[in-house]
């Protein structure tokens, strides 16, 4: 969109906050980038040039604006709705693959080479992959600067910086203020103390998860809880709490809806996780999705434009463990709800790792491939064909004949997952829509789906109802959500 001129200037003249992510502005006259929302008095058009990404403006000398924070905006929804290399880069950066691996990492999950990985990032976003790694460890430093106590150097490396020196001539170039002057601006400071509450568990992190109007809490959350496996997830206090498996050690994160943004609390083994922990619950929740662009689509269809305009914004729930998603999918094959969780939750009491909750009743990570690769096929209370399934799953994850992450190509895995035995339409769509992220997956043979379908006048044969819906494509995923919530299930229900 940043090619665009005149669009830019009109979205940024009328401080139009969808767009914030979607590219930045940057003024020629004060050396400053800016989101488009700013509050600022917008500068003349002449004195504006546009670039695709926060890491682009900082290669190009400009520094964040104090106002309207730009590195804290919402990502580029561009980022979840496309399968190509840049796209599934992006989301390997957002996941701090550079960090832990290097740009040799990220070039070989992708199955390029690192030159062609760094000519496509070029191309498109105006920095390479070290550039966007550095911007995201300065949103994260900015963070930690500003909410919590934590001692400056502790935060340097927590961001993922190599050294002390690194990180103050880095921030001092982005955000024109050194690490110790950031800290005293922050909101909330007075006399050298920060007046926030302190979080309810020591060594918490409190943090604003920030979204694209409008979101509709009821389906995302309903979803999540309703489903929820004992041990690893739960609903307490208004908020949606599960436990995570991070690079480096584990977590515990606490997500509560707010009317602007997703208050999200989140314990860490270590703080090196941050980032990762935080791109795993925007993509959980769904974050960076484009709710008006999509909901406006959806409206085209007569069908369709009732349920939306009742309620606007629903998000796909999604995961914050691909392997863990897949292995849930088998264990509900033709299974309620209810039996689902009952089998998750024996596997997480026998397999899954202990954690300790001292907030709730979180006991155990779900347990990874690799631990129940011994796993005796006798011990799983189903039929003979599906602990098949799901045994064989088990090996090929770890394995890494089937690989599931956010740099999954859809279609590839999705035939590569419907290859396995026991493995039909619906096991492999749910997948791709709920763990990998296709927005465009569709479920024409889901009985919630049939059922809504029928209730609405729509066919409801799978091939037929396919048919019907190439008009909602590329956002089936979120049409689903829309007819899902024409039945009374719990998971249409935010919980009381």
């Amino acid at each position: 969109m940043h090619t665009d001129r005149e669009r830019c200037v009109r979205a940024v003249r009328s401080k139009d906050a969808r767009f914030d992510g979607w590219f930045f502005t940057a003024v020629l006259t004060t050396r400053i980038y800016c989101r488009p929302s700013c509050p600022v008095v917008p500068p003349k058009p002449e004195n504006m040039t546009f670039y695709p990404s926060a890491a682009a403006c900082q290669q190009a000398g400009f520094r964040a604006c104090k106002r309207c924070r730009p590195d804290t905006s919402p990502g580029s929804p561009e980022w979840n709705q496309r399968a190509d290399v840049v796209a599934r880069a992006m989301r390997l950066i957002a996941d701090g693959v550079v960090d832990r691996e290097g740009v040799p990492g990220l070039a070989a999950r992708l199955g390029y080479s690192a030159r062609q990985v760094e000519r496509q990032l070029l191309a498109e976003l105006g920095a390479g992959p070290l550039a966007l790694a550095r911007a995201q460890r300065a949103q994260t430093a900015r963070l930690l600067i500003e909410t919590t106590e934590l001692p400056i150097a502790e935060i340097a490396f927590a961001a993922g910086f190599s050294s002390i020196r690194t990180f103050n001539d880095t921030v001092r170039e982005v955000f024109a203020l050194s690490p110790t002057d950031l800290r005293a601006r922050r909101p909330g400071r007075a006399a050298g103390r920060s007046t926030a509450p302190p979080p309810a568990t020591p060594g918490a992190l409190r943090l604003r998860l920030p979204f694209r109007a409008p979101l509709n809490p009821d389906n995302l959350f309903g979803h999540l809880a309703a489903t929820a496996v004992p041990g690893v997830e739960e609903w307490r206090d208004g908020a949606y709490r599960r436990t995570l498996r991070l690079p480096y050690g584990h977590g515990i994160a606490a997500l509560t809806p707010a009317p602007d943004h997703i208050a999200c609390r989140l314990t860490l083994s270590d703080l090196r996780d941050l980032p990762v922990a935080i791109s795993r619950c925007r993509r959980m929740l769904d974050l960076d999705a484009d709710p008006v662009a999509i909901d406006d689509h959806l409206r085209t269809d007569p069908v369709l434009a009732p349920l939306v305009d009742k309620a606007p914004g629903r998000r796909v729930p999604r995961t914050v463990d691909e392997a863990e998603f897949a292995l849930r999918a088998v264990l509900g094959q033709q299974v309620s709800t209810a039996a689902a969780r009952t089998h998750a939750a024996r596997l997480v009491t026998a397999h899954g790792e202990p954690v300790d909750d001292p907030e709730g009743g979180l006991t155990h990570l779900f347990p990874a491939p690799e631990a129940l690769a011994a796993l005796d096929p006798d011990s799983l209370a189903m039929p003979r064909a599906r602990r098949t399934t799901f045994t064989t799953l088990v090996r090929r994850l770890a394995d890494g004949t089937v690989h599931l992450g956010v740099e999954s190509d859809w279609r590839e895995t999705r035939a590569r997952l419907l290859a396995l035995p026991g493995f039909g339409p619906w096991t492999a769509d749910v997948i791709a829509l709920r763990a990998l992220g296709d927005p465009d997956a569709f479920l024409p043979t889901d009985l919630g789906v049939r059922r809504a379908a029928g209730a609405l006048g729509l066919p409801s044969t799978p091939a037929a109802l396919t048919a019907r819906a190439a008009a909602w494509r590329p956002w089936r995923a979120y049409a689903v959500q829309y007819l899902w919530a024409t039945d009374s299930h719990p998971i249409n229900f935010l919980p009381v």
